[in-house]
This record gives C-alpha cells, structure tokens and sequence, in this order.
C-alpha cells in the first residue's frame, strides 16, 4: 500500500472485511465529510489519514506506523 495519500474502496473493505458494496457507502459518507469541510476528495477513494482517523485505528495498519 507504498504511503499512498488516498486508499480505494478494495482498500477499505479489505481493512474493515466488508463488502465492496457497503465500502462504497462508507468512502461517500467520509468524502461527504471533506467536502463539507471544504477539501478536495476524489470519487472511489478516500483520504487515507482521515479514514484512519475516523475507523479509530491508532496505528496506521496499511504501512505500519503511527501518525
């Protein structure tokens, strides 16, 4: 997953073992959230910090490290 800046929603369900379905609806959801805050998001993905943020992970799972 190489640090990337936003992570897909394979990504997501993968992370959180749910479909690919229900991934879509929680990457529109946190996309509505940044866009609402005024930030630039991008459909299918989601920023991969604020995510972290928002699952409640306090380790960065996808590269190991903690922000």
């Amino acid at each position: 997953m190489n640090n990337k800046t936003f992570i897909t929603t394979d990504d997501v369900a993968e992370i959180l073992g749910v479909s690919k379905s229900y991934a879509y609806k929680i990457v529109r959801k946190l996309n509505a959230e940044l866009a609402a805050k005024d930030y630039l998001t991008v459909a299918g993905r989601v920023n991969r910090k604020y995510f972290m943020e928002k699952a409640c992970y306090g380790e960065d799972i996808l590269d190991g490290r903690s922000d």
